[in-house]
C-alpha cells in the first residue's frame, strides 16, 4: 500500500483531469476541423468522413480498447507503490499491440462491403471505403498512443498527453488543408488527404510520448528489466482489457449501425446526422478525457487500498463534468442555428432542407447531455476499480437493443428521422441511470485485481 497517496482534492484533480480534457478537446478539433474542410467539397465528404471515420474506431477500438487497460492496472501498481510493474505493464501493451495490427490488416478487405449492406449512395460509397482503407493502414499508431497514454495516465502525469495532443493539433490542421485542397505543390487529394492528414497527425503525437516515456525517471530506473515477455502481467491486461476493448467494440459498432441506418434516408439526412454530431462531440469527447482520468484516480486508490477515497473522487469529478455539460447545453439550445450555418460553404440551393433538420436535432441533443456525462464518470470509475465485465455485458445490452430497435424504427416502420432521435435520447438517458445505479450500489469496492497473483 502506498501510504503517501491521498484522496485528491479538486487542486489534484484539476491537475490530473484537466490535461486529459484539453487533450481530447483537441482531438475534437483536429476531427471537427477535418470534417469543416471536407463540407466544402460537398455534403457526401461530410458524410463520408463521419461513416468511414466511425467504421474505422469500431474496428479498431476492440484492440485498442483492450491494450488501453495498461491505465487503470498501471494506476493499481502505482497506487501499490509497486513501480517495476508499471513499467513491466506497459511493455506487454506495446507487445500485445504488435500483436494486434496483423489482425486490424486483415480486416480491411472484409469490411470494406459493410458500406455496401448499409445502402449508402455510390459518391458515398468511394469516399467512405478510401477514408476508412487508409485510416485502418496507420491503426497500429492508435494502439501504441493508448499504451503510452495509459502510462502517463496511471501515474497522474497528464501534463505531457495534452502537449503531445496540442502539437499534433497544431500540425494536423494545416497538414490538412495542405493535402485536402492541394496547397503548396501538393496535388489536391481530398478525401485521402484528410485521411493521410489524420495519420500523420497521430503519428507525431505517438513520437512525442515515446521520447517522453523513455526519458521518464521511472522507465530509466526499471529499463533494465522492463522489456522482457511476462506472460502473466500480459494476460491480467486480457483478462480485465479485453471486456473493455470488447465494451468499446459492442458499442460504438451498435452506434456505427444507428449512424449509418440513419443515413440511408437520404444524403440530406446524413448530412444533418453528422452536423450534429459534430456539435455533440464537442460535449462528449472532452467528457471522455474526465472518464479516462477518473479510470486512474479510481485505480490509484483501489490500488492503495482505499474504496472511500475512490467515491469521494468520482463524485468530485462528477460536479465538474456537469458544469461543462450544463454550458453546452446552453450553447445547443440557444446557438443551434448559427453552429449548423458554419457547415453550410459546400452546399447548393437543393440542400436547404439539411440546415433546420440539423438545428432541430442539435437542441434535442441538449436533453441527453447531463445524463451522457453521468455515464462516463460512472461507467470511468466502474473500469478504474475492475468492474469490466458488468460495465461491457449492461452496456453492450443497451447499445445492441437501440441498434436494434433503430433498424425496426427505419427499414421496416419506415419512422420519420426525428422519431429516432427521440428513441436515441431516450437510450443515452438509460445509459445514464443505469451506470448511476451501479455505482451506488458498491460492489466495485470489494474488487482487488493486482493482489490475484504475484508478478514480481
Amino acid at each position: 500500500m502506498n501510504q503517501s497517496l491521498a484522496v485528491p482534492r479538486y487542486r489534484q484533480l484539476f491537475s490530473i483531469a484537466l490535461p486529459m480534457v484539453v487533450s481530447q478537446a483537441s482531438e475534437t478539433m483536429m476531427l471537427f476541423v477535418d470534417r469543416l474542410f471536407l463540407s466544402w467539397l460537398g455534403k457526401e465528404y461530410i458524410s463520408a468522413a463521419m461513416s468511414g471515420g466511425l467504421s474505422f474506431f469500431v474496428f479498431a477500438s476492440l484492440f485498442a480498447g483492450t491494450v488501453g487497460y495498461v491505465n487503470s492496472l498501471t494506476a493499481q501498481y502505482f497506487g501499490a507503490n509497486d513501480k517495476k510493474n508499471c513499467i513491466r505493464t506497459i511493455t506487454q501493451g506495446i507487445y500485445l499491440s504488435l500483436l494486434f495490427y496483423p489482425i486490424i490488416l486483415g480486416l480491411i478487405p472484409l469490411l470494406q462491403n459493410f458500406f455496401v449492406l448499409m445502402g449508402h449512395s455510390p459518391v458515398q460509397l468511394v469516399l467512405e471505403t478510401s477514408y476508412f482503407r487508409i485510416l485502418m493502414a496507420g491503426g497500429i499508431l492508435m494502439l501504441l498512443r493508448n499504451v503510452l497514454v495509459g502510462f502517463f495516465l496511471g501515474i497522474g502525469k497528464t501534463r505531457i498527453v495534452m502537449l503531445a495532443n496540442i502539437i499534433g493539433m497544431l500540425i494536423n490542421i494545416p497538414f490538412n488543408y495542405i493535402l485536402i485542397f492541394g496547397k503548396l505543390g501538393f496535388p489536391a487529394l481530398g478525401m485521402e488527404g484528410a485521411a493521410f492528414g489524420s495519420v500523420g497527425g497521430s503519428f507525431i503525437i505517438f513520437l512525442i510520448l515515446l521520447i517522453a516515456y523513455l526519458r521518464h525517471k521511472l522507465y530509466r530506473e526499471n529499463h533494465h528489466e522492463g522489456w522482457a515477455i511476462r506472460l502473466n502481467l500480459m494476460k491480467k491486461i486480457l483478462k480485465y482489457g479485453m471486456p473493455a476493448g470488447v465494451e468499446i467494440f459492442l458499442n460504438v459498432f451498435a452506434f456505427n449501425l444507428f449512424i449509418q441506418l440513419m443515413h440511408s434516408y437520404s444524403a440530406d439526412v446524413a448530412a444533418a446526422v453528422t452536423i450534429t454530431f459534430n456539435y455533440d462531440m464537442l460535449a462528449f469527447i472532452p467528457m471522455l478525457g474526465m472518464g479516462f482520468a477518473i479510470s486512474s484516480l479510481v485505480g490509484q486508490q483501489m490500488g492503495a487500498e482505499n474504496p472511500q477515497g475512490a467515491r469521494k473522487v468520482t463524485f468530485m469529478a462528477l460536479r465538474i463534468a456537469m458544469v461543462y455539460a450544463g454550458s453546452m447545453m446552453v450553447l445547443f439550445i440557444f446557438g443551434a442555428g448559427g453552429l449548423v450555418k458554419v457547415f453550410s460553404g459546400g452546399f447548393d440551393v437543393n440542400d436547404a432542407a439539411i440546415l433546420p433538420l440539423a438545428e432541430t436535432m442539435l437542441r434535442m441533443a441538449s436533453i441527453y447531455l447531463l445524463a451522457d456525462v453521468v455515464q462516463i464518470v460512472f461507467a470511468g470509475a466502474l473500469r478504474g476499480a475492475g468492474d469490466t465485465r458488468w460495465v461491457m455485458i449492461t452496456s453492450g445490452i443497451i447499445h445492441w437493443a437501440m441498434a436494434g430497435l433503430s433498424f425496426y424504427l427505419i427499414r421496416i416502420r419506415q419512422a420519420p428521422p426525428l422519431g429516432v432521435w427521440v428513441m436515441f435520447i431516450c437510450f443515452i438517458l438509460t445509459m445514464g441511470t443505469v451506470m448511476l445505479l451501479r455505482f451506488i450500489q458498491g460492489k466495485w469496492m470489494t474488487l482487488r485485481i493486482i493482489h490475484e497473483d504475484s508478478t514480481a
